[in-house]
């Protein structure tokens, strides 16, 4: 009982700071919505386990994936307040007002990944569900994995439209989640725009070859 409980709480808070996206399709802010619940039953879940058998290597593991998303979030928001130039007059109400850049960031942890925000929440993902490793969690986990995916390249696709040439060079030179792990620098880069949905943006038939560095070049989107 406890759980649900938990888990109500946390999804009333989520569907608070989401409520803007939540039926919006082409929005990254819907895929984001979903992981943030799958977020939400795991902590549910495992939150009794946070701090049990502590020296373990799956805790060890844990705590440095949580430590890792937490650097992110933090480096991640202060440099596009910092660096981004948030306005209002960018005029997207699907944007958090830190999300509201009107300059490309590429410095810092942005040098290395572009969706550190994202790459933190894979961490926390990952971190949450080590407290307490199971079949059903494992797949809990790997949905909002997928769903964390699909929320990075909606947002890609957000930003090309509005840095246009300037994004696509960016995203040539840098990694999605993970620095210097999978390479990226083709992954339906070459693109044809404007795409509607994510189901175009890379066809699911090419997911592996996302995940684990294709060679595929010149992908055009119709």
């Amino acid at each position: 009982m406890d759980r649900i409980i938990i888990f109500a709480v946390l999804s009333l808070l989520v569907v608070a700071v989401s409520w803007r996206t939540i039926f919006k399709l082409k929005s990254h802010g819907f895929y984001r919505f979903i992981s943030w619940l799958c977020i939400a039953w795991l902590i549910s879940t495992n939150y009794r386990t946070w701090f049990t058998d502590p020296f373990s290597i799956r805790q060890i593991f844990s705590w440095i994936f949580l430590l890792i998303s937490a650097y992110l979030v933090i480096a991640g928001v202060i440099l596009l307040k910092k660096t981004g130039k948030p306005k209002r007059d960018r005029n997207d109400k699907s944007l958090y007002q830190f999300e509201q850049t009107t300059e490309l960031v590429d410095t810092g942890i942005f040098k290395y990944i572009r969706h550190p925000l994202y790459s933190s929440l894979l961490f926390l993902t990952w971190g949450v569900f080590l407290k307490n490793p199971t079949l059903w969690l494992s797949l809990m986990t790997a949905l909002s994995s997928v769903f964390l995916y699909l929320t990075a390249l909606v947002d890609e696709k957000e930003c090309i439209d509005f840095f246009g040439d300037k994004y696509i060079e960016y995203m040539k030179r840098s990694k999605r989640f993970i620095p210097f792990i999978f390479e990226e620098h083709n992954l339906c880069l070459t693109i044809k725009y404007p795409i509607k949905t994510p189901g175009n943006f890379c066809s699911p038939l090419r997911l592996p070859f996302l995940l684990f560095g294709s060679r595929e070049k010149n992908v055009v989107q119709d």
